[in-house]
């Protein structure tokens, strides 16, 4: 089924892309959700027609995302954990932990954003990428410190 996304989504596209996915996805979940449209000769005029917002509002929020990225980039955040000998961490530093201390930072960044392969298990300086938009990807220092 063809459909008309309202709403910029990673995994299928930006706002305003005609896609195709799976008949019960669109009409159980996206559908419904007010995440897309049905791709019908209406809807396409319609969305022909805010064509202009819709690429002003997404030059806005890859500026915003450029900004943002220059502010991480110069940040460093660090987490103490408790730490057990060979510099191991009894628990882990997810990217919930991460984006916590992005926010007392002043940084409101989703958890969802930071891409974190596995979770951080031992001491020591760690770059983590955070994908702000589609074509922009920060970095953000983490360091690990044994809690006291």
């Amino acid at each position: 089924m063809k459909i008309i996304l309202r709403q910029d989504m990673d995994v299928l596209g930006l706002e305003g892309d005609i896609v195709a996915v799976a008949d019960g996805y669109a009409r159980n979940y996206l559908i419904p959700k007010g995440i897309a449209l049905e791709a019908n000769k209406e809807n396409i005029k319609l969305t022909e027609m805010q064509r202009k917002k819709i690429e002003v509002r997404r030059l806005k929020a890859k500026e915003d995302a450029e900004k943002v990225k220059e502010k991480i980039a110069e940040m460093v955040i660090t987490i103490s954990q408790k730490a057990g000998e060979e510099e191991k961490l009894y628990g882990s530093v997810t990217s919930m932990d991460i984006a916590t201390q992005l926010e007392k930072e002043g940084v409101a960044i989703d958890r969802r954003k930071i891409i974190l392969d596995k979770p951080i298990k031992a001491l020591g300086d760690f770059d983590v990428p955070i994908k702000l938009y589609p074509e922009v990807i920060g970095s953000i220092r983490v360091v690990v410190v044994p809690e006291e």
